[in-house]
């Protein structure tokens, strides 16, 4: 069985690019069931066979680069070490694919124009404060305005709801109070993290962004919301150079 993927509009020759969603694999309640974790005491079996389906999805022999994420902006070649520590990796080597683990923070895809640097970044608001889409285009080392970005699915901004404290972190440093609106809560905001990852990007020089209009909360059939749920599976959103 092949799980379902949502992909990028781009169709960049030569590089394929998708994120997964909660659909096509065999864990059981609460992962049901294409969950992509291993950190969620899923039963490690299912993860694997859930991993081995999104490999047989992606060119053959490619490798997944996978992280462990900590919320903050490291951002490191891909294939170099194994589980490092950070939030964002990136490729220039055909068949070493880029890939973060996501159930409601932002995943962001990123490619040069010409297919020969890719990227994935896990931006949740810690992430985005902490500049990870920034180091990420730092370290693809290509000219911004060559580069794509798309943004997949992650919580939407009738769903996240955030603190004074988030809303403030983030105006302090930047122009992006049009993000937050007042929530139902009193003192509470909803944010909308696809309009600051724009703004971090763009800031960045990268203009040409898609993607942004999909909810990991309010869509439950299609997709893991850990805020929604609690215990549960993650989605992996994935992009490589073909062999």
């Amino acid at each position: 069985m092949t799980p379902p993927f949502i992909e990028p509009g781009w169709h960049l020759p030569g590089v394929t690019a998708l994120s997964t969603t909660r659909v096509g694999g065999v864990s059981a309640a609460p992962f049901a069931s294409f969950n992509l974790g291993h950190h969620v005491d899923d039963e490690p079996g299912a993860v694997t066979v859930n991993r081995n389906r999104l490999l047989s999805a992606l060119p053959a022999d490619t490798q997944i680069q996978w992280l462990q994420q900590v919320h903050g902006s490291n951002a490191v070649r891909a294939g170099e070490k194994l589980y490092p520590e950070a939030d964002a990796c990136w490729s220039d080597q055909p068949g070493i694919a880029c890939a973060v683990l996501t159930a409601d923070c932002l995943p962001v895809l990123l490619a040069s124009e010409d297919g020969k640097v890719v990227a994935a970044a896990h931006a949740g608001w810690r992430g985005l404060l902490a500049g990870v889409l920034e180091a990420t285009v730092a370290a693809m080392d290509v000219d911004p305005m060559r580069l794509m970005a798309w943004m997949g699915p992650a919580i939407g901004p009738d769903a996240f709801e955030v603190g004074p404290e988030v809303r403030a972190a983030f105006i302090d440093s930047a122009p992006v109070g049009s993000a937050f609106v007042p929530g139902a809560q009193p003192g509470k905001y909803l944010a909308n993290i696809y309009q600051l990852a724009r703004y971090r990007l763009a800031q960045s020089g990268v203009n040409r962004i898609q993607g942004g209009n999909r909810c990991s909360y309010t869509e439950s059939d299609q997709f893991f919301s850990y805020r929604r749920d609690g215990r549960t599976g993650r989605m992996a959103s994935v992009i490589v150079i073909n062999p």
